[in-house]
Protein backbone atom coordinates (compact mmCIF):
# COMPACT_ATOMS: atom_id res chain seq x y z
CA UNK A 1 0.00 0.00 0.00
CA UNK A 2 3.14 2.22 0.00
CA UNK A 3 3.66 1.72 -3.76
CA UNK A 4 1.53 4.47 -4.77
CA UNK A 5 3.87 7.07 -2.73
CA UNK A 6 6.71 5.20 -3.89
CA UNK A 7 6.33 5.74 -7.41
CA UNK A 8 5.04 8.93 -7.12
CA UNK A 9 8.64 10.12 -5.51
CA UNK A 10 10.52 8.41 -8.30
CA UNK A 11 8.26 9.35 -11.16
CA UNK A 12 7.06 12.98 -10.59
CA UNK A 13 10.15 14.00 -8.15
CA UNK A 14 12.81 12.17 -10.15
CA UNK A 15 14.21 11.05 -6.43
CA UNK A 16 16.29 8.44 -5.66
CA UNK A 17 13.61 6.55 -3.18
CA UNK A 18 15.32 4.38 -0.43
CA UNK A 19 13.03 1.84 1.52
CA UNK A 20 13.60 1.02 5.16
CA UNK A 21 12.09 -2.21 6.30
CA UNK A 22 12.07 -5.47 8.42
CA UNK A 23 14.21 -8.24 6.44
CA UNK A 24 11.02 -10.44 6.88
CA UNK A 25 9.28 -8.08 4.76
CA UNK A 26 11.46 -6.70 2.30
CA UNK A 27 11.03 -9.09 -0.56
CA UNK A 28 7.60 -7.91 -1.00
CA UNK A 29 8.95 -4.53 -2.79
CA UNK A 30 12.35 -6.36 -3.83
CA UNK A 31 11.35 -6.31 -7.67
CA UNK A 32 10.27 -2.64 -7.44
CA UNK A 33 11.86 -0.87 -10.40
CA UNK A 34 11.16 2.68 -7.95
CA UNK A 35 13.32 1.76 -5.29
CA UNK A 36 16.98 2.36 -5.11
CA UNK A 37 17.78 0.69 -2.31
CA UNK A 38 16.34 -1.57 0.29
CA UNK A 39 17.51 -1.95 3.43
CA UNK A 40 16.99 -4.34 6.14
CA UNK A 41 17.20 -4.76 9.66
CA UNK A 42 16.08 -7.65 12.11
CA UNK A 43 14.95 -5.97 14.96
CA UNK A 44 17.18 -2.61 15.59
CA UNK A 45 17.24 0.38 13.58
CA UNK A 46 20.66 0.48 14.95
CA UNK A 47 21.30 -2.52 12.75
CA UNK A 48 21.86 0.40 9.67
CA UNK A 49 21.74 3.92 11.44
CA UNK A 50 24.94 4.38 10.56
CA UNK A 51 25.01 3.31 7.10
CA UNK A 52 22.26 5.45 6.99
CA UNK A 53 23.91 8.45 7.93
CA UNK A 54 25.71 8.67 5.28
CA UNK A 55 23.28 8.71 2.72
CA UNK A 56 22.76 12.27 2.98
CA UNK A 57 18.72 11.82 2.46
CA UNK A 58 16.96 15.00 1.86
CA UNK A 59 13.70 13.74 3.15
CA UNK A 60 12.44 11.52 5.25
CA UNK A 61 8.81 9.85 4.30
CA UNK A 62 7.30 7.79 7.51
CA UNK A 63 4.49 5.61 7.15
CA UNK A 64 4.62 3.64 9.88
CA UNK A 65 4.92 6.06 12.60
CA UNK A 66 5.92 3.99 15.18
CA UNK A 67 9.38 3.51 17.73
CA UNK A 68 11.78 2.06 14.87
CA UNK A 69 10.80 5.24 12.76
CA UNK A 70 10.73 7.48 15.37
CA UNK A 71 14.72 6.29 16.03
CA UNK A 72 15.24 6.85 12.65
CA UNK A 73 14.12 10.57 12.44
CA UNK A 74 15.93 11.46 15.61
CA UNK A 75 18.92 9.44 14.18
CA UNK A 76 18.95 11.52 10.80
CA UNK A 77 18.23 15.13 12.90
CA UNK A 78 17.99 17.85 10.35
CA UNK A 79 16.68 15.82 7.93
CA UNK A 80 12.75 17.23 7.10
CA UNK A 81 10.32 14.57 7.91
CA UNK A 82 6.59 13.45 6.55
CA UNK A 83 4.57 11.60 8.78
CA UNK A 84 1.00 9.78 8.03
CA UNK A 85 -1.64 10.43 10.27
CA UNK A 86 -2.79 6.89 12.29
CA UNK A 87 -5.94 7.85 13.28
CA UNK A 88 -5.38 5.92 16.63
CA UNK A 89 -8.10 7.58 18.80
CA UNK A 90 -11.07 7.14 16.38
CA UNK A 91 -10.03 3.45 15.73
CA UNK A 92 -9.90 3.15 19.42
CA UNK A 93 -13.42 4.87 19.54
CA UNK A 94 -15.22 2.61 16.93
CA UNK A 95 -13.26 -0.82 18.71
CA UNK A 96 -14.10 0.02 22.28
CA UNK A 97 -17.27 2.09 21.61
CA UNK A 98 -18.30 1.04 18.02
CA UNK A 99 -18.27 4.89 18.02
CA UNK A 100 -17.01 5.73 14.27
CA UNK A 101 -15.26 9.07 13.92
CA UNK A 102 -13.44 7.78 11.41
CA UNK A 103 -12.94 9.85 7.94
CA UNK A 104 -13.67 8.23 4.71
CA UNK A 105 -10.30 8.11 3.33
CA UNK A 106 -8.59 4.72 2.07
CA UNK A 107 -4.74 4.44 4.14
CA UNK A 108 -2.92 4.79 0.93
CA UNK A 109 -4.27 8.53 0.45
CA UNK A 110 -3.60 9.29 3.79
CA UNK A 111 0.25 7.93 2.87
CA UNK A 112 -0.24 10.69 0.07
CA UNK A 113 -1.34 12.93 2.44
CA UNK A 114 1.67 12.73 4.33
CA UNK A 115 4.28 12.96 1.46
CA UNK A 116 2.22 15.82 -0.26
CA UNK A 117 3.92 18.73 0.96
CA UNK A 118 6.81 17.20 -1.09
CA UNK A 119 4.90 18.47 -4.44
CA UNK A 120 3.75 14.71 -5.23
CA UNK A 121 -0.26 14.32 -6.23
CA UNK A 122 -2.04 11.17 -6.59
CA UNK A 123 -1.76 9.54 -9.93
CA UNK A 124 -4.83 7.44 -10.35
CA UNK A 125 -2.87 4.47 -11.06
CA UNK A 126 -3.69 2.32 -7.71
CA UNK A 127 -0.99 0.18 -6.21
CA UNK A 128 1.98 -1.94 -7.99
CA UNK A 129 3.61 -5.53 -7.63
CA UNK A 130 6.34 -6.15 -9.40
CA UNK A 131 7.11 -10.31 -9.83
CA UNK A 132 10.58 -10.97 -11.02
CA UNK A 133 11.04 -13.71 -13.72
CA UNK A 134 12.46 -16.20 -11.82
CA UNK A 135 9.43 -16.25 -9.40
CA UNK A 136 7.19 -16.21 -12.40
CA UNK A 137 5.19 -19.86 -12.55
CA UNK A 138 3.04 -21.56 -14.81
CA UNK A 139 0.16 -23.23 -13.38
CA UNK A 140 0.14 -26.18 -15.49
CA UNK A 141 3.14 -27.14 -13.02
CA UNK A 142 0.85 -27.19 -10.55
CA UNK A 143 -1.76 -29.06 -12.42
CA UNK A 144 -3.55 -25.97 -12.73
CA UNK A 145 -5.40 -25.24 -16.08
CA UNK A 146 -7.06 -21.00 -16.93
CA UNK A 147 -9.22 -20.11 -15.78
CA UNK A 148 -8.75 -20.92 -11.73
CA UNK A 149 -10.28 -19.16 -9.02
CA UNK A 150 -7.56 -18.21 -6.15
CA UNK A 151 -8.83 -18.80 -2.32
CA UNK A 152 -6.57 -16.93 -0.07
CA UNK A 153 -6.82 -19.07 2.91
CA UNK A 154 -4.63 -17.02 5.77
CA UNK A 155 -4.42 -13.97 7.54
CA UNK A 156 -1.97 -12.71 10.65
CA UNK A 157 -4.37 -13.19 13.05
CA UNK A 158 -7.07 -16.21 13.60
CA UNK A 159 -10.25 -13.71 14.19
CA UNK A 160 -9.55 -12.50 10.69
CA UNK A 161 -9.30 -16.00 9.21
CA UNK A 162 -12.37 -18.23 8.27
CA UNK A 163 -12.77 -21.65 10.38
CA UNK A 164 -11.72 -24.52 8.32
CA UNK A 165 -15.68 -26.19 7.88
CA UNK A 166 -16.24 -22.63 6.14
CA UNK A 167 -13.50 -22.58 3.70
CA UNK A 168 -14.17 -26.16 2.70
CA UNK A 169 -18.17 -25.48 2.28
CA UNK A 170 -17.14 -22.68 -0.27
CA UNK A 171 -14.98 -24.63 -1.80
CA UNK A 172 -17.40 -27.48 -2.11
CA UNK A 173 -20.17 -25.38 -3.61
CA UNK A 174 -17.83 -23.66 -6.32
CA UNK A 175 -17.40 -26.83 -9.05
CA UNK A 176 -14.22 -25.08 -11.07
CA UNK A 177 -10.68 -25.57 -10.28
CA UNK A 178 -9.43 -23.56 -7.16
CA UNK A 179 -6.12 -22.92 -5.60
CA UNK A 180 -5.36 -22.48 -2.19
CA UNK A 181 -2.50 -19.94 -1.31
CA UNK A 182 -0.97 -19.27 1.64
CA UNK A 183 2.01 -19.65 4.04
CA UNK A 184 3.65 -22.43 5.84
CA UNK A 185 1.36 -22.01 8.43
CA UNK A 186 -1.30 -22.58 6.39
CA UNK A 187 0.14 -26.00 4.37
CA UNK A 188 -1.38 -28.51 6.96
CA UNK A 189 -5.03 -26.44 6.81
CA UNK A 190 -4.63 -26.34 3.08
CA UNK A 191 -4.44 -30.26 2.86
CA UNK A 192 -7.26 -31.04 4.67
CA UNK A 193 -9.21 -28.54 2.67
CA UNK A 194 -8.51 -29.88 -0.31
CA UNK A 195 -8.71 -33.87 1.01
CA UNK A 196 -11.99 -32.52 1.99
CA UNK A 197 -13.70 -30.45 -0.87
CA UNK A 198 -12.82 -32.29 -4.44
CA UNK A 199 -9.95 -32.82 -6.72
CA UNK A 200 -11.16 -29.57 -8.06
CA UNK A 201 -9.36 -28.10 -5.12
CA UNK A 202 -5.11 -27.79 -5.65
CA UNK A 203 -3.36 -27.00 -2.35
CA UNK A 204 0.30 -24.88 -3.17
CA UNK A 205 -0.01 -22.82 0.77
CA UNK A 206 3.83 -23.87 1.85
CA UNK A 207 4.79 -25.24 -1.44
CA UNK A 208 5.46 -21.53 -2.88
CA UNK A 209 7.29 -18.38 -2.20
CA UNK A 210 5.37 -15.70 -1.76
CA UNK A 211 6.30 -13.32 -4.89
CA UNK A 212 5.48 -17.34 -6.48
CA UNK A 213 2.17 -17.06 -4.97
CA UNK A 214 1.74 -13.62 -6.47
CA UNK A 215 2.10 -15.38 -9.84
CA UNK A 216 -0.27 -17.78 -9.49
CA UNK A 217 -2.95 -14.75 -8.03
CA UNK A 218 -2.49 -12.70 -10.90
CA UNK A 219 -2.86 -15.37 -13.42
CA UNK A 220 -6.80 -16.34 -11.40
CA UNK A 221 -9.87 -14.92 -12.94
CA UNK A 222 -11.02 -14.20 -9.22
CA UNK A 223 -9.53 -13.95 -6.32
CA UNK A 224 -11.35 -15.00 -2.37
CA UNK A 225 -9.54 -13.46 -0.03
CA UNK A 226 -9.50 -12.70 4.16
CA UNK A 227 -8.26 -9.29 4.68
CA UNK A 228 -4.30 -10.05 4.16
CA UNK A 229 -0.96 -9.04 1.98
CA UNK A 230 -2.39 -10.94 -0.87
CA UNK A 231 -5.63 -8.95 -0.95
CA UNK A 232 -3.90 -5.74 -1.77
CA UNK A 233 -1.41 -7.55 -4.49
CA UNK A 234 -4.60 -8.97 -5.75
CA UNK A 235 -5.39 -5.23 -6.13
CA UNK A 236 -2.57 -4.06 -7.33
CA UNK A 237 -3.12 -6.60 -10.66
CA UNK A 238 -6.52 -5.46 -10.63
CA UNK A 239 -8.65 -8.63 -10.28
CA UNK A 240 -11.81 -9.65 -8.93
CA UNK A 241 -11.98 -9.65 -5.26
CA UNK A 242 -14.32 -10.91 -3.13
CA UNK A 243 -13.15 -9.96 0.50
CA UNK A 244 -14.31 -11.68 4.15
CA UNK A 245 -13.89 -9.81 6.97
CA UNK A 246 -14.11 -10.85 10.29
CA UNK A 247 -12.90 -8.91 13.41
CA UNK A 248 -12.02 -5.64 11.24
CA UNK A 249 -14.22 -3.86 9.07
CA UNK A 250 -12.86 -1.88 5.85
CA UNK A 251 -13.89 1.49 7.75
CA UNK A 252 -10.26 1.16 8.93
CA UNK A 253 -9.26 2.63 4.98
CA UNK A 254 -7.35 -1.19 4.37
CA UNK A 255 -9.75 -2.26 2.13
CA UNK A 256 -8.79 -3.04 -1.54
CA UNK A 257 -7.42 0.09 -3.05
CA UNK A 258 -8.88 0.30 -6.60
CA UNK A 259 -8.54 2.14 -9.52
CA UNK A 260 -11.88 3.26 -11.83
CA UNK A 261 -10.37 0.78 -14.17
CA UNK A 262 -10.14 -1.95 -11.68
CA UNK A 263 -12.78 -5.05 -12.18
CA UNK A 264 -15.53 -6.12 -9.22
CA UNK A 265 -15.01 -5.49 -5.78
CA UNK A 266 -17.20 -7.36 -3.03
CA UNK A 267 -17.35 -7.52 0.26
CA UNK A 268 -18.77 -10.01 2.62
CA UNK A 269 -19.16 -8.98 6.10
CA UNK A 270 -21.48 -10.06 9.06
CA UNK A 271 -23.26 -6.69 10.01
CA UNK A 272 -24.95 -5.64 13.04
CA UNK A 273 -22.76 -7.67 15.16
CA UNK A 274 -22.36 -5.06 18.28
CA UNK A 275 -18.74 -6.93 19.16
CA UNK A 276 -17.81 -5.60 15.99
CA UNK A 277 -14.56 -4.73 15.14
CA UNK A 278 -12.93 -5.88 18.32
CA UNK A 279 -9.45 -4.84 17.48
CA UNK A 280 -7.97 -3.09 14.74
CA UNK A 281 -5.58 -5.53 14.10
CA UNK A 282 -6.92 -8.86 15.16
CA UNK A 283 -6.27 -11.52 17.71
CA UNK A 284 -5.45 -15.55 18.39
CA UNK A 285 -9.30 -16.55 19.39
CA UNK A 286 -12.77 -14.69 19.60
CA UNK A 287 -12.57 -12.47 22.65
CA UNK A 288 -16.40 -13.38 23.06
CA UNK A 289 -15.93 -17.21 21.85
CA UNK A 290 -18.38 -17.73 19.62
CA UNK A 291 -16.82 -15.81 16.92
CA UNK A 292 -19.99 -15.08 15.07
CA UNK A 293 -18.12 -12.39 12.54
CA UNK A 294 -16.81 -15.41 10.63
CA UNK A 295 -19.23 -18.27 11.76
CA UNK A 296 -22.06 -16.79 10.54
CA UNK A 297 -20.69 -16.01 7.09
CA UNK A 298 -22.78 -17.33 4.32
CA UNK A 299 -20.68 -19.87 1.75
CA UNK A 300 -23.46 -20.43 -0.33
CA UNK A 301 -23.66 -16.49 -1.17
CA UNK A 302 -19.54 -16.20 -1.42
CA UNK A 303 -19.67 -19.08 -4.31
CA UNK A 304 -22.40 -17.84 -6.13
CA UNK A 305 -20.64 -13.94 -5.61
CA UNK A 306 -18.02 -16.26 -7.79
CA UNK A 307 -20.36 -17.19 -10.49
CA UNK A 308 -21.84 -13.61 -11.00
CA UNK A 309 -18.08 -12.38 -11.48
CA UNK A 310 -16.82 -15.04 -13.34
CA UNK A 311 -19.34 -16.89 -15.11
CA UNK A 312 -17.32 -20.25 -14.61
CA UNK A 313 -20.24 -22.58 -13.71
Amino acid sequence: MTTPVIRALHQQLNAEVHLLSKRSFSGVLSANPYIKKIWSIDKKVSEVLPDLKKQKFTAIVDLHVNLRTWKVRFGLLGVPFYRFNKLNWQKWLLTKFKINRLPNIHIVDRYLAAAKPLGIKNDGQGLDHFISQKDEVNPNDFSLKSPYVALVTGAAHATKRLPVEKLIEICEKIPHQIVLLGGPNEKEQGEIIAKAAGKHVINVCGHTRLQQSASLLKQASCVVTHDTGLMHIAAAFQLPIISIWGNTVPEFGMSPYLTQTTKEHTVFEVKNLNCRPCSKIGYNECPKGHFNCMQQQNAAAVAKCVQQITGLF
